[in-house]
């Protein structure tokens, strides 16, 4: 894969902490039509990085949920495939090797920052998207650096990507040209926690480019990111896959339905006596894929699937 292009090998990445909402069912529906529509392999792969917000059996409870709405996968822990394990905490020597190619580039440092002091600190700008404070390079330096740790000499260090000040371009399939300068507007971010847990960023590059993803479909709210991401697949040599984030589920204020109790997965809709094809409608009509009061299944979608009918 490295330097090559890519298939459309789509992908749904959910994490085990607690029932999916609709929100991410609708994604789940979605990524699925881009990869079936393209007549391409779909992956199911468990992110269970966050051991502290996991809840038990929400692993089983997520594949049958997802069954039940008659999507499908052709890879995933339940059925495996050639570029496994697919659930992300039976991959830490996957992650500990990329670790090691990037520390051996020196495109890495530890960095003993607190959030604390990167929020007190004067040049910490906010982005636009996600208001995620930029990192002031506190430890970029060595001797600053060294002073960080001697000052919390028992804090174990995170590691942080050198962004590069460059603009890095994303031409994502809904919403255009995405285009940030790492170095500018996010700062060095972080791969690897003081927790000793990869951070997203790293897990979710070497997942995608090891699984040979070519198209990663999820939600508007990983938009921002994205540039950092594909500033690590050309740091790894991989080939970059293309990107289409996928408007969220909201109420009719606007409310991010995944914040709301009412937002609970399809246990309620069910004991309405909904059935899977009356659901699957639902979430098509809320994006503009079928009219209202529609009852369909997956498969019947993907003949007139067009990305640009999708409400944004």
């Amino acid at each position: 894969m490295e330097g090559g292009r890519l298939s459309r090998r789509g992908r749904f990445a959910p994490s085990p902490t607690g029932a999916l909402h609709l929100g991410n069912l609708r994604t789940a529906l979605l990524a699925w039509l881009f990869a079936r529509q393209a007549g391409a392999s779909f992956v199911l792969r468990n992110e269970d990085l966050d051991r502290a917000r996991q809840q038990p059996g929400a692993a089983e409870a997520m594949l049958q949920d997802l069954r039940w709405l008659g999507l499908d996968w052709d890879e995933g822990e339940d059925s495996g495939g050639p570029y496994g394990p697919y659930r992300q905490s039976e991959r830490y020597g996957l992650y500990h090797e990329h670790l090691r190619r990037l520390q051996a580039a020196d495109l890495v440092y530890p960095c003993y920052c607190s959030r604390r002091d990167i929020a007190s600190a004067a040049s910490a700008p906010h982005t636009a998207h996600n208001a995620v404070a930029r990192y002031p390079g506190i430890c970029r330096d060595p001797e600053s650096r060294e002073r960080q740790r001697r000052g919390r000499p028992e804090r174990p260090p995170a590691v942080r990507f050198r962004a590069p000040d460059t603009v890095v371009q994303v031409e994502d399939r809904l919403y255009g040209k995405i285009r940030q300068n790492l170095a500018q507007d996010v700062g060095d971010f972080v791969i690897w926690r003081a927790d000793g847990t990869p951070a997203y960023q790293l897990a979710v590059v070497v997942d995608d480019a090891l699984m040979r993803i070519g198209e990663v479909v999820r939600g508007f709210d990983l938009l921002d990111s994205t540039p950092r991401q594909v500033a690590l697949f050309r740091a790894f040599g991989y080939a970059v896959p293309s990107f289409a984030h996928v408007p969220l589920l909201n109420d009719g204020q606007g409310v991010r339905l995944a914040k709301r109790a009412s937002s609970a997965g399809l246990a309620p809709l069910r004991q309405r006596g909904m059935r899977a094809e009356q659901v699957v409608g639902m979430l098509a009509a809320s994006c503009g894929l079928a009219p209202e009061g529609s009852s369909c299944t997956p498969r019947e979608l993907v003949a007139d699937f067009r990305p640009e009918q999708i409400i944004r």
